[in-house]
């Protein structure tokens, strides 16, 4: 009895946790023509959602997002450029919203920056490389009257 009860718990309360699942809504959205629907999606999963900061447009369940991806499917469908739809973005929420920034004057270092570390990195590897490379030569090349008074203080010191 105390198992058929047990059973009849766990059921109660898994069709309890399956009632209280939430669905995240899903777009529904009417293309003129299939160009422009992949045209969206790109665009869509180019743009940064402005609330959720590591999430594209697609990816992101925020307010902000699902209104963002409404705008740039009605812009697509009207018939405006990817430039103009990015243009209208960067201008309303700045920068951000690209998820490859531009290459511009403040944007450099952004670009830059992780080829200049790997620059200096080689760097500082060839000059250790060479320092061991001159030290190493240094010590193969002691003359015999060099190798023998090394021997004789060494013999000295070990008394």
């Amino acid at each position: 009895m105390k198992a058929f009860l047990g059973v009849i718990t766990a059921v109660f309360l898994s069709l309890a946790m399956l009632g209280s699942a939430v669905a995240t809504p899903v777009d529904t959205y009417e293309f003129k023509n299939v160009d422009n629907q992949k045209r969206a999606l790109e665009l869509a999963h180019s743009l940064r959602c402005p609330q959720c900061q590591n999430q594209n447009l697609i990816d992101s369940n925020s307010p902000v997002a699902q209104d963002l991806r409404l705008e740039v499917y009605q812009m697509v469908d009207a018939g405006k450029g990817d430039a103009e739809i990015i243009e209208f973005m960067t201008s309303r929420y700045g920068e951000f919203v690209l998820y490859k920034p531009r290459m511009e004057g403040k944007t450099v270092l952004l670009w830059l920056g992780p080829i200049g570390l790997l620059l200096f990195g080689l760097l500082i590897g060839f000059i250790f490389v060479r320092k061991q490379r001159i030290a190493d030569a240094v010590e193969e090349e002691l003359s015999q009257e060099d190798q023998a008074e090394l021997d004789k203080l060494l013999k000295r010191d070990g008394k």
